[in-house]
């Protein structure tokens, strides 16, 4: 776990992808994308079909680990807006645990923006946390501190001849992007022009790796 600042306030960044607000007692996770495999399926693409159950397992996790009282998911947690309907009996028994357990908060997305709750927890476009806007999509012109998703930011570099990606946040002074959680969702570059439309020029990609945070100019 590693210490992230944002917005004049303080928050780990964990392994997982998901980011810790221990003032607010608050889990934020982006891009569960759960049912993804489930969706494809009925087109005749395979994908391992236990994404689900192991995406909602380290979110069980994490709640442990920290000890959250709240779990915000910044939209498209569901790979569309039929995919509660479709989670097989471990994962929705499981689902079901973790939002009788804590505040469980669904943000709307893109792919799950209809969804209609059958999952337990509550339903919003937007939440605002301590001054912070928490939405799907970072919007430009807000200038209130945001966090969102959509993204899935990942950083490519090149090390000792080889590419190496890795999951990342995007930082700029009022704009926080989360990387994807789910256990079947890729990922943008993080310099790629949509993400630097929304963050900047200025923005940098976080990275945590063991007990530090790397930071990358995205411009570079």
């Amino acid at each position: 776990m590693v210490p992230l600042s944002f917005a004049d306030r303080n928050f780990v960044a964990l392994p997982s992808g998901a980011l810790w607000w221990q003032a607010q007692s608050a889990l934020l996770v982006a891009d569960l994308h759960l049912e993804k495999a489930s969706f494809f399926a009925r087109f005749g693409q395979m994908l391992p079909p236990h994404d689900s159950h192991e995406t909602l397992t380290r979110v069980e996790h994490d709640i442990q680990q920290t000890d959250a009282q709240s779990v915000y998911c910044l939209g498209d947690s569901f790979h569309d807006k039929f995919g509660c309907d479709r989670l097989p009996q471990n994962a929705r028994d499981l689902l079901t645990r973790l939002t009788e357990t804590v505040d469980w908060a669904w943000i709307t997305g893109n792919h799950d923006a209809g969804f209609i709750d059958h999952c337990g927890g509550s339903i919003a476009d937007e939440v605002e946390l301590d001054g912070v806007i928490l939405r799907h999509e970072a919007e430009l012109g807000e200038p209130r501190p945001e966090m969102s998703g959509h993204y899935h930011p990942k950083l490519r570099v090149k090390a000792r001849g080889r590419r190496v990606s890795r999951r990342c946040f995007v930082a700029s002074a009022t704009k926080l992007i989360l990387p994807a959680y789910g256990a079947l969702t890729g990922g943008l570059d993080a310099a790629h022009p949509e993400i630097v439309k929304k963050v900047g020029q200025s923005a940098e990609a976080l990275v945590p790796v063991s007990d530090r945070l790397l930071r990358f100019p995205i411009a570079a």
